[in-house]
């Protein structure tokens, strides 16, 4: 399939990046020589949770968000999430002043419903699985003729987190670096999906990996059987932003054709790198955003003498929470 043929090329992407410009924030790449000589390679942090509402998914929602035409957003948006893209919705919409309605798990964590609800948003908690709920999110979206903007299987929610691959590239050069990985945290694929298809242009030789936790690793199944799979009910993981049922379909068609493969990373060595990311770089890393440097951390690739991105996608995560994390892995 040719660049031509998928439903997100990198043109749509740049013109993302115009549209993000003037409101997103282009999140730094940080460096620590001590982390460094911890996983002997050169690492590249690019810090997610210093954007706006503190994950990457402003980059989609806004992108979404800001091509509705004017009966579109005087009508609405619903969108069903565990809390990042919720933010990011109810975000992108109070700036465009759209209404937005989010559908959250009922056991979401509390600091992302109380910041979605900060921004505006109508919060739904609702009781069942994460496939109820969205089918809930679809019938509310018909319900009140709003647009349903969902969290990662949409060309335009694709085109905007693609502008992470950008943005690595771009602070790479500048830093005099070439990427030899990119690791990139992965629920549905669509940051892993559009920051593939930038780093295809602006870095074609590095290999670029997803990575999902233990339990959840329907994407690097998929890959392996060539179609898409599920997971298995009753799975539990400490990254909450990273729990769907399987890939999208959309985002499942580029990963397939662009990525290097899908690594999967228990709870213990995503919590590990949690604490390192805080004592190295005195960032707050929630457990799916610091799940790539777990991987770094667990050995899941020889990275030896190599220059490693490792996108830390997101940093919203309850302190009580991030304490007893902290405490658990002290010598980090």
């Amino acid at each position: 399939m040719s660049e031509s043929e998928t439903p997100v090329t990198y043109a749509d992407i740049a013109a993302a990046a115009e549209r993000l410009a003037p409101v997103a924030v282009a999140t730094p790449l940080l460096n620590a020589p001590t982390l460094d000589q911890l996983c002997g390679a050169r690492l590249l942090i690019k810090a997610e949770m210093l954007q706006r509402t503190g994950s990457f998914k402003v980059r989609g929602a806004y992108n979404r968000l800001v091509q509705l035409n004017a009966d579109e957003r005087r009508r609405g948006v619903v969108a069903f999430s565990s809390g990042n893209h919720a933010q990011a919705v109810a975000w992108a919409a109070q700036t465009l002043a759209t209404p937005a309605a989010i559908v959250m798990p009922k056991r979401a964590p509390a600091i992302k419903a109380e910041r979605t609800r900060g921004y505006g948003a109508e919060v739904i908690l609702f009781e069942g699985d994460r496939v109820a709920m969205q089918a809930y999110a679809r019938l509310l979206a018909a319900e009140r003729q709003a647009t349903l903007v969902p969290p990662f299987d949409d060309p335009r929610i694709i085109a905007g987190q693609g502008t992470l691959g950008i943005e690595i590239a771009a602070q790479a050069r500048a830093l005099g670096a070439t990427p030899d990985l990119v690791l990139v945290p992965c629920s549905g694929g669509g940051l892993v999906a559009g920051t593939a298809i930038a780093l295809r242009r602006d870095l074609p030789n590095a290999q670029v990996y997803a990575v999902e936790p233990e339990g959840f690793d329907d994407l690097a199944r998929s890959l392996a059987a060539g179609a898409r799979l599920t997971n298995a009910p009753g799975a539990h993981s400490i990254c909450d932003a990273l729990l769907v049922p399987s890939p999208g379909e959309i985002t499942f068609a580029i990963n397939r054709r662009l990525l290097a493969g899908s690594l999967v990373v228990a709870d213990r060595d995503a919590e590990r790198g949690m604490a390192v990311l805080f004592n190295h770089l005195k960032v707050v890393a929630e457990p799916g955003g610091a799940i790539a440097l777990g991987a770094v951390l667990g050995g899941m690739l020889d990275v030896r003498g190599k220059t490693v991105v490792v996108v830390a996608s997101g940093g919203n995560v309850d302190a009580a929470l991030f304490a007893q994390i902290l405490d658990r892995h002290p010598a980090a």
